[in-house]
């Protein structure tokens, strides 16, 4: 017993919380799974999980237009407060999981491996941004786990478990992304695909995921319509959260009145994610936030990030 909480404490030193069934922050969603882990592995933030998701997942040897498209879909997913769920494998995956950071959005990246390591190992970075932006990394598998062949495709019913629907970009007839999907339709979730080119290797199984019933999506909204009425009203409480009007009565110009709504009290934005969703150049967003900062309405952190300032 004595050996067991040392083993707790020094995975506590490390970042790593073990979250067992039992425990009331265990994800509901995968209670519902074949064979469910009788404990996770996680570290960073629980705060995505409260959020309806959906993964993205694809080849590891994407297109262009593979990547494009789970970059693109991702970032406009996640500016509508959805959560983006990958296996942050090379590719398509990283992709999602990039389009996702240019915004803050929030994101679970499910690994193969022991949580403590990064695979594939150019992906550390990644890994530390989605921590450091408020995301969340687990495992069902302990810490030194290594990237056995065998535990990726087990890892697949983890990502389609978190899911409400799960995105298929690109895939080969046999790939790890077509194990994600079947493992979505056995727990009865959304399946959706990006069509594509006939010739194209990675295009087959999303093609035929589309010829058996897929949702064939061109946008983000493609799959935004099909959410059910709750997760809607989910997604409409976080936008209303995140647009809160207690706005000052000082005179505002329009541009001021854009970047502070997309400030919070409790939280920072950085500068590029303001300029993504401001819609505006680097210099006229700075000058914005100079003036909020004049009239006391905005102040800066450290790393060029920015919070509403408390009255």
């Amino acid at each position: 017993m004595e050996k067991i909480k040392e083993e707790d404490d020094e995975l506590l030193k490390e970042g790593i919380k073990i979250v067992p069934y039992s425990d009331p922050l265990y994800p509901e969603g995968l209670k519902e799974i074949v064979d469910p882990p009788p404990c996770l592995y996680l570290k960073g933030s629980f705060k995505p999980f409260s959020k309806p998701s959906v993964a993205i997942v694809g080849s590891r040897n994407a297109t262009i237009y593979g990547l494009n498209v789970a970059e693109t879909i991702s970032k406009d997913l996640a500016l509508n407060g959805v959560t983006i769920v990958s296996g942050l494998a090379r590719g398509i995956d990283s992709s999602a999981h990039k389009g996702s950071l240019c915004v803050e959005g929030a994101q679970i990246g499910v690994t193969g491996t022991g949580i403590d390591i990064v695979y594939p190992k150019d992906n550390e970075k990644l890994f530390e941004d989605i921590i450091k932006k408020g995301g969340a990394l687990i495992s069902e598998f302990p810490p030194k786990t290594p990237p056995l062949k065998r535990n990726f495709p087990i890892r697949n019913r983890i990502i389609a478990g978190l899911s409400w629907g799960v995105l298929i970009v690109e895939a080969e007839v046999r790939s790890g992304s077509l194990v994600t999907g079947r493992f979505a339709v056995e727990t009865g979730k959304e399946v959706f695909a990006i069509p594509h080119n006939i010739t194209s290797s990675g295009g087959v199984g999303p093609n035929l995921l589309i010829q058996k019933g897929a949702k064939l999506v061109m946008s983000a909204q493609d799959i935004l319509d099909e959410m059910p009425d709750f997760l809607k009203s989910k997604l409409l409480r976080y936008n209303e959260q995140l647009l809160e009007n207690d706005i000052p009565s000082l005179p505002l110009k329009e541009e001021e009145l854009k970047i502070l709504k997309l400030l919070r009290k409790d939280e920072t934005r950085s500068i590029d994610s303001l300029i993504e969703l401001g819609g505006m150049s680097l210099g006229k967003t700075l000058s914005v936030i100079s003036s909020l900062k004049i009239k006391g309405l905005c102040e800066e952190h450290p790393g060029n990030r920015f919070s509403r300032k408390e009255n």
